[in-house]
């Protein structure tokens, strides 16, 4: 655990400012009405609720209204604020300069639009300031968390954050809330491995972070939607798409280094198996039903979502092949218990073969049902599609536990009775740190 932050902002007279502790980035890009209520709003709250040096950080991204100007009269009005600009617009290459360039212990994101109640500003910061957590985000899907917006808006939220957690086996709450705060020494690492430079950034962010073995602290918040909100929901939910895909094939062909990340940074896993988890084919089963649940309900979240801007077959394939991937992969791990790079590119091709099939299911009982009704209600689609899975899917245990991740037998039993034997279904312990 690193040392205690505080320890090194200290004072030095009157000669020199105090080092900040954390810096409050707000990336804007043609936000001239916005920013100086944020920014007023936000001083007043850092100033008089918060027990740290700050710093206010508006990092303008390419905005072609009076955006500039507003930041620099008001940064100029009130300590404490500095402005950034950057020729080329995007939320997450405006985040990654401002975060790299800044000298503070805890760096935080918040959109302009403040959202988010400020009261959840200290419990964001203080497991990062107290070195007990590495990240922290705001998460509007707690149980106790409040929140004002439609009924489309949140099942889009929703939806995507179920997708996540099909697709990359993340267990975040919430990867979009535009409430965020990360550890610097954290950042320096990860932040060079972060690819994408518009919204997708700071899910692709956490779920690196979370490989990695990190520790994310999630904050319940009460979070007000704003009505005025000029997200183009197409275009983000395609990129997010994108950036999905592209983070299953990083991490399928070992591109990016978790396991060295998880080797500095990360805590130990606990003790495996955990007491009280069946093992043998018990287990497995439990754990792949579990996988399968999850999977089932990101393929058809993500079927309706693509259903809207594509066929059923492109939506099918789409849908199917994205979270098969991702369940090839997190059935490797944690069902039967196989890590590691060597063996993950053959698994996915075997995979493949698995969902051939699937596909030849789902795709058959799609064509017969156009077959008989030509333009048939999207409802029956899905039921005969869930009946398809549940069939595919006991195909594919089958498949995966006696041929994908089959364990060879071992050629012979041990000659010396004082070794004990081995039980081939058993998978290896993993050595850790």
């Amino acid at each position: 655990m690193p040392p205690h932050p505080l320890g090194t902002a200290e004072a030095s007279g009157d000669a020199a400012p105090l080092r900040p502790v954390i810096d409050v980035v707000v990336p804007v890009h043609n936000e001239e009405t916005d920013l100086e209520p944020c920014l007023r709003r936000l001083h007043h709250h850092l100033t008089t609720e918060l027990p740290y040096p700050f710093r206010i950080t508006v990092a303008e991204n390419a905005s072609t209204d009076g955006t500039v100007a507003v930041a620099r009269r008001v940064a100029a009005e009130l300590p404490g604020i500095e402005v950034r600009m950057l020729p080329e617009p995007g939320r997450g290459r405006a985040l990654r300069t401002a975060w790299l360039a800044s000298d503070a212990l805890v760096l935080v994101y918040m959109d302009v639009d403040l959202s988010t109640d400020l009261a959840a500003l200290l419990p964001l910061v203080a497991p990062l300031i107290s070195g007990h957590s590495d990240l922290a985000i705001g998460t509007r899907l707690a149980a106790s968390s409040r929140v004002v917006r439609g009924a489309k808006r949140e099942l889009i939220s929703r939806g995507y954050n179920l997708l996540l957690r099909g697709a990359l086996a993340t267990r975040l709450s919430d990867a979009q809330c535009g409430f965020k705060a990360i550890r610097a020494d954290v950042a320096t690492r990860l932040l060079p491995l972060v690819e994408d430079t518009g919204w997708f950034f700071d899910t692709e962010l956490l779920v690196l972070a979370e490989r990695s073995g990190l520790r994310i602290h999630e904050v319940p918040v009460d979070w007000v939607d704003d009505p005025d909100s000029r997200v183009d929901i197409v275009a983000t939910a395609k990129a997010d798409l994108a950036g999905i895909a592209r983070m299953l094939r990083a991490f399928t062909s070992g591109r990016l280094p978790v396991a060295e990340l998880r080797a500095q940074l990360g805590r130990g896993p606990l003790a495996d198996p955990v007491p009280g988890v069946p093992a043998g084919l018990v287990g497995q089963l439990v754990r792949f039903a579990t996988i399968g649940v999850l999977s089932t309900l990101s393929y058809l979240v993500l079927f309706v979502l693509l259903r809207t801007v594509a066929g059923a077959q492109a939506a099918n394939l789409v849908a199917l092949l994205l979270t098969a991937m991702a369940n090839t992969a997190a059935n490797r791990r944690i069902t039967f218990g196989i890590r590691g790079g060597p063996g993950a590119g053959r698994a996915q091709l075997q995979g493949l073969v698995v969902l051939g099939l699937g596909l030849a299911l789902t795709s058959g009982t799609l064509a017969v049902l156009h077959a008989v009704a030509p333009v048939p209600a999207r409802g029956t689609e899905v039921l005969l599609l869930v009946v398809a899975n549940a069939l595919a899917t006991l195909l594919r245990f089958l498949l995966l536990r006696g041929w994908v991740f089959r364990v060879p037998a071992p050629d012979a039993p041990p000659t010396d009775p004082a070794v004990p034997a081995t039980d081939p279904a058993v998978p290896a312990m993993e050595t850790t740190r």
